[in-house]
């Protein structure tokens, strides 16, 4: 129950017993009709003090305290919407319900011109003038002043709906009873009608119980509801810079309610995020989307680019991983014959005849130069080198990032795909992303993804995946390359994942399965086993002497050169026997 009605309940009671003991010394008929009267008051706090509104106190101690139930309930209702209120409410002036009245009534008005879409720029400086005191966070508009009110009405009733229905309705019985005035209450509805009008946007409906006791004070009506309101501000904070709702971008957050709640270096970091933002998108590293600020295509060739060349960095001279290869990816072996230069091509130039193409048209100039024409080049002949179909297979549970593992993961595939773009365009790569479930990834969704904490590693989904794609290639050498931390844990039955821990027989034979459809369609399947765990040891060492494949074991940071390194080692191979 909140302390608001606690509090209630107890002045009342100490009015009550006061009261009694005034009338226990009176021996007269009005005195027992008195105690009958208070002895068939209603159990609800609310009706007892709705009544005894046209009591006559005997005792004036009595009557102080129960005017202390209406003062206080005033005040917190009051103070909480006009904060500063308080301060005048407990000066004691006779003249302040009046200008309270007075104060609603204007603020009404100017909510209902606001409404209508007029120009309310003099009613407000006019409005803030006759009672800018009564607002000391000083509001520079009408939208600020809205904002400010709405958001703490939409709080009340958050507060009001987060109790029980008896409790709503035994709270808002003493609060009109505080009110007490039929005009003041009409004023404060009228107030909430135009601010929900306003504000249809706001939540006042969303609450969770609120309970005094769990913190070290009780809160009263005005303090919950307040708390409320900063828990709403902080949620939509959350929201916003969580950039997860569609088309977000930074201009989204609101500032001034970071430096309110967060404090002066939050805010200054996220206008230093917002312009660093901007000038991305203005780059064109950045490019807006319905699901928010996504990498652009240039920004993606950068970073495999970069990726690339930390692999080859990171390799030995001359040793494993070694394979920063100059050759154009469409050439193979000269076959002796040229052909004309066509837009595009990346074979060598066959210099001789170029030269020879350029005397015959043009002869030898005066000063003994041979004027060259594009028509004259001509390109040396290759056997085509042939294609490969690409399934790299990554590993996106929890446990990934959770290690270490899931920068170095993506830096591989960033790596692979920029490789296979640049150097090998013929061939056909296809990223598949596993965790409870297995998906086909661009690099774009790769570069975004977040991990889960959804338990599951389906490889059998995973190479399932990686099956459909090579058939979609059937004539390009198949090169299946997997990269995981832990043993299959999942696999997928009528539709459905079914996730096992330890991994269950079902799970390790559809897998396995999968694996067996590889290996008869001739693709062997490498593994690249992150961690020491013994059960995928287990796991990957009976596949590779199932399907022929191999397994290695890099540490993080050499994973890119491992698995670039398998990729040109494996497309050159000659596809083995497969199953029509």
């Amino acid at each position: 129950m909140p302390a608001a009605r606690d509090r209630a309940r107890a002045q009342l009671d100490q009015a009550l017993a006061t009261e009694r003991a005034e009338l226990v010394g009176r021996d007269d008929d009005e005195a027992r009709f008195a105690e009958a009267r208070l002895d068939a008051l209603p159990r609800s706090t609310s009706q007892a003090v709705q009544e005894l509104a046209d009591y006559s106190w005997t005792s004036p101690e009595a009557r102080a305290i129960y005017q202390q139930i209406l003062d206080g309930l005033r005040h917190d209702v009051l103070d909480h919407q006009f904060r500063g209120l308080r301060e005048a409410l407990e000066a004691g002036d006779p003249a302040v319900q009046q200008r309270l009245k007075d104060m609603l009534a204007d603020l009404n008005r100017l909510l209902a011109a606001q409404a209508r879409g007029e120009d309310t720029g003099e009613m407000f400086r006019d409005f803030m003038q006759r009672h800018g005191e009564l607002f000391p966070d000083e509001p520079g508009d009408v939208d600020e002043l809205v904002d400010s009110l709405a958001r703490r009405a939409a709080a009340a009733q958050r507060l009001m709906r987060s109790l029980s229905p008896q409790q709503q309705d035994e709270l808002a019985r003493l609060m009109a009873q505080a009110l007490g005035d039929a005009d003041l209450q009409a004023q404060m509805a009228a107030l909430g009608d135009n601010l929900r009008a306003l504000r249809p946007d706001l939540d006042f409906s969303r609450g969770q119980r609120v309970r005094g006791a769990q913190g070290s004070e009780p809160l009263g009506y005005a303090d919950a509801a307040g708390a409320l309101e900063e828990l709403a501000e902080l949620d939509e904070l959350v929201d916003a810079l969580g950039q997860e709702h569609p088309g977000a971008t930074l201009d989204d957050v609101d500032v001034e309610a970071v430096e309110r709640r967060l404090g002066r270096g939050a805010a200054d970091d996220v206008r230093r995020l917002r312009e660093l933002e901007r000038e991305l998108q203005r780059q064109g590293w950045l490019t807006p989307s319905p699901q928010g600020m996504t990498l652009s295509p240039k920004a993606l060739r950068r970073l495999g680019q970069t990726a690339l060349k930390r692999v080859f960095e990171r390799a030995v001279t001359g040793g494993r991983g070694d394979h920063d290869d100059r050759d154009a990816g469409g050439g193979g072996e000269p076959t002796g014959a040229s052909r004309p230069w066509r837009f595009g091509d990346e074979q060598p130039l066959d210099v001789v005849r170029t030269v020879s193409n350029a005397l015959r048209r043009n002869g030898v100039g005066r000063s003994g130069a041979v004027r060259l024409s594009w028509e004259d080049f001509e390109v040396v002949e290759t056997e085509r080198r042939s294609s490969a179909a690409v399934a790299l297979c990554v590993d996106l549970s929890f446990s990934m990032a959770a290690e270490g593992r899931w920068g170095p993961m993506k830096e591989t595939a960033l790596a692979l795909s920029h490789l296979v773009g640049t150097k090998f365009p013929q061939d056909a790569l296809q990223i598949v992303g596993f965790g409870l479930h297995a998906l086909p990834m661009n690099l774009q969704e790769l570069a975004a993804v977040e991990p889960d904490y959804v338990q599951g590693t389906n490889l059998q989904h995973a190479l399932g995946l990686a099956r459909r794609h090579l058939r979609r290639h059937a004539d390009a050498e198949p090169v299946v390359l997997v990269v995981t931390d832990g043993e299959p844990t999942a696999h997928l039955e009528d539709g459905e994942a079914l996730f096992r821990w330890p991994p269950s027989t079902q799970t390790i034979r559809a897998t396995i399965a999968e694996v067996d459809q590889l290996t008869r369609y001739g693709a062997t399947v490498n593994f690249f086993m992150l961690g020491e765990d013994a059960g995928l040891r287990r796991f990957v060492d009976a596949v590779a002497r199932r399907n022929g494949g191999r397994v290695l074991t890099p540490s993080p940071e050499r994973l890119g050169q491992y698995v670039v390194d398998d990729y040109l080692r494996s497309r050159s191979g000659r596809r083995g026997r497969r199953a029509s």
